[in-house]
């Protein structure tokens, strides 16, 4: 009888370029515990400066809610009047871009890194995650990374988006899967 292989940690691989040396990153992570994360600091506009200082590109009328959690700055995008809601999460190792008026709404994940189980090494890996405009992320739900939300579609709650999502089409469920479309009046 053959022996089935076993993950091995030991082994354990990653291909994830950081961006930002080791000072950078221990000053964003207590600029995030103390101003993003902290659900008593309801400043919008102190945290759009702070994630243009360290590196993000951020568009005019951005609105980020007490509670947001964003691993790194210099690899995120937000256009024009997107809004980001309570305890949302950008867990973003790859670059993670969000069109103009787009919503992510509260405890939302976006989430770009996983592990490769084919390997016995269970190597780290992420994928970049694009949100086009007036894409609208329903609370609680999750964004695997190397999906792109086409423009204005909708991932209801708690749904989980492992796939690219096509423009002007609402999703449900886990994995989530067109339900209808979207229609603007």
């Amino acid at each position: 009888m053959s022996q089935l292989k076993k993950v091995n940690n030991a082994a354990y691989k990653t291909t994830i370029v950081i961006g930002a040396g080791t000072i950078k990153q221990m000053a964003w992570y207590f600029t995030n515990i103390l101003f993003f994360k902290n659900t008593f600091n309801v400043s919008s506009g102190s945290k759009v400066f702070l994630l243009k200082l360290f590196g993000a590109r951020v568009g005019t009328g951005v609105v980020i809610k007490p509670g947001v959690n964003i691993k790194y700055p210099w690899k995120l995008s937000i256009g024009n009047y997107s809004w980001i809601g309570e305890s949302a999460w950008i867990d973003n190792l790859s670059d993670v871009s969000l069109g103009e008026s787009v919503t992510v709404s509260q405890g939302a994940l976006i989430l770009t890194g996983s592990h490769d189980h084919t390997k016995e090494s269970f190597d780290f890996i992420s994928f970049p995650v694009v949100l086009e405009n007036g894409v609208w992320i329903g609370a609680k739900a999750v964004v695997y990374g190397g999906v792109t939300a086409g423009t204005h579609s909708i991932l209801g709650i708690n749904a989980v988006a492992e796939n690219n999502l096509r423009p002007y089409t609402v999703y449900k469920g886990n994995p989530a899967v067109p339900v209808l479309k979207r229609t603007i009046h």
